[in-house]
């Protein structure tokens, strides 16, 4: 197997600025490191263990089968933040049967993110 350094997912949205606005002010998540100039520069986000890089510029959206997922400690809390942000929540905090509990939110390309808790006793918080 290779070995993994660092992982990032890569998007090329149509508007660079509005998504640049989305994910660092809308949702705050917190940069990483910029680079290049002008308005399709790279911005690469803090994203949980991973990054996300916004760079570039698509002439379309991107494929409707790209999702995110992010979790966070408390989706009530997200929930009520990301509100308060303007953010346009698709699907209020919903308990899942398979146990997470889930919100979903669309980025301005309609790039589908789950914003995800999981509970203290879901068994993803068990270690073998």
């Amino acid at each position: 197997m290779v070995h993994v350094l660092s992982s990032r997912v890569l998007l090329s949205p149509t508007d660079p600025e509005r998504s640049r606005v989305f994910y660092g002010e809308s949702l705050g998540l917190p940069v990483y490191r910029e680079f290049g100039s002008g308005p399709e520069r790279g911005t690469v986000y803090f994203l949980g263990g991973g990054f996300l890089e916004v760079s570039g510029r698509s002439a379309a959206p991107p494929s409707s089968a790209l999702r995110l997922w992010v979790q966070v400690a408390d989706v009530q809390a997200a929930y009520e933040e990301l509100s308060a942000r303007g953010v346009d929540v698709e699907r209020p905090p919903v308990h899942e049967p398979w146990g997470l509990v889930e919100m979903w939110i669309s980025d301005p390309d309609g790039v589908r993110i789950a914003v995800v808790e999981v509970p203290a006793d879901h068994p993803l918080r068990s270690r073998p």
